[in-house]
Formats: structure tokens, sequence, C-alpha cells
């Protein structure tokens, strides 16, 4: 295993698509190095609409970001005021924490 041991959080956004450039650059300029988007597509209902006032879009990108732990809440802000739920892209963010990473320098 690496040194890098519980160095590092998973930053996940789930966003309508075609906002993940808006995301990355987001991310980028908070300090993130890159990230991964994988397309996907959302299962929310009438009632998610109707309680949260937005039309669901059933096609999403999700980002991953890998970030150290110490600029997390910078790269997560960053996304989300880039591309949270009051933007067009209707995004949600969060992290979970990397418990081991191996190939990192």
């Amino acid at each position: 295993m690496s040194e890098n041991d519980n160095k590092y959080e998973m930053i996940f956004c789930i966003i309508n698509a075609g906002f993940s450039e808006a995301v990355m650059d987001a991310a980028r300029e908070a300090g993130a190095r890159g990230g991964t988007v994988m397309r996907a597509r959302g299962t929310a209902g009438k009632e998610a609409e109707e309680h949260f006032k937005i039309t669901v879009h059933p096609d999403k990108e999700v980002v991953m970001i890998l970030v150290p732990k110490d600029i997390k809440d910078a790269v997560l802000s960053a996304v989300y005021n880039s591309a949270g739920m009051s933007t067009a892209g209707q995004g949600i963010a969060f992290s979970l924490p990397v418990n081991k990473t191996v190939g990192l320098q």
C-alpha cells in the first residue's frame, strides 16, 4: 500500500448531462488535478420534482475527483457553486474518505 493512506477524499458530483466541463473547470481552479466522468441515468420521479420544485432530467453525468483532504472543502464548494441545485446543472456533490491508495506519488 501507499504512504498516502487516509490522505485523500473522493468527491462525487452528479449533474445533468453536459455540465461536466463546468464542474472540472471549477475543480481545477480550486486545486484539483483532474477527474473521471461517467454517463448515468437518474431515476427520480414526480415526487422529487414536486418536492424540490425542479424538472428532473434523466440523463446525468457523474464526475469523480480524487483530492488531498486539505483541499476537499474548497473543491466541493467550487463544484457546487458552478453546477449545484440552483444552476442548470442541478447537481449534488458529496465526498467519501479514501482509506487506501496505490499508484499515487
